[in-house]
Order: C-alpha cells, then sequence, then structure tokens
C-alpha cells in the first residue's frame, strides 16, 4: 500500500471514528504530534534555520528562485525519461 493510501484511510477512519477511538490514536500519538508541530522550541532545528539565514544574509550561500528551482527539476526530468 503506498504512503498516500495510508494516509486516505486514516483520515477516512478518523473522520469517522467515535470519541473513544479518537482519544486513543492521539494518545497513542500524542508525543509525536507535539513535537512535530512545536518546531520553535526544537533549538537544533532554530540553530540550523539560524545558520542557514545567516550564510544568506552574508552571500556565504547560493539562493535560487522558484522559478530557478521549477527549471532545475524540469531539467532533471528529463533527463531521467531520455535514458
Amino acid at each position: 500500500m503506498t504512503e498516500t493510501a495510508v494516509r486516505e484511510k486514516l483520515y477516512d477512519f478518523i473522520r469517522v471514528a467515535d470519541e473513544k477511538k479518537l482519544r486513543a490514536i492521539y494518545t497513542m500519538l500524542e508525543a509525536e504530534i507535539t513535537e512535530e508541530l512545536d518546531w520553535w522550541n526544537n533549538k537544533a532545528f532554530v540553530k540550523e534555520l539560524d545558520n542557514r539565514y545567516s550564510s544568506w544574509q552574508t552571500g556565504k550561500s547560493k539562493e535560487f528562485t522558484l522559478s530557478e528551482i521549477a527549471a532545475s527539476i524540469e531539467q532533471m526530468k528529463s533527463k531521467r525519461t531520455t535514458k
């Protein structure tokens, strides 16, 4: 089963699950849910963002526009299909 199919099945189940089942699922995943949504308390994550921002501000890292990224992706796709 693909990741997308698993997500859809879980979404569908959660939409119709009774309160007891919802609470059980939430209890099992609460730590992960809280951790995933609370990025700003993750010191390593914030430090990495700060480092990347500083590199960008000082010109140490190259920045790309969204259109440059899209063009690069299209170029990679065309190389894969021509092989």
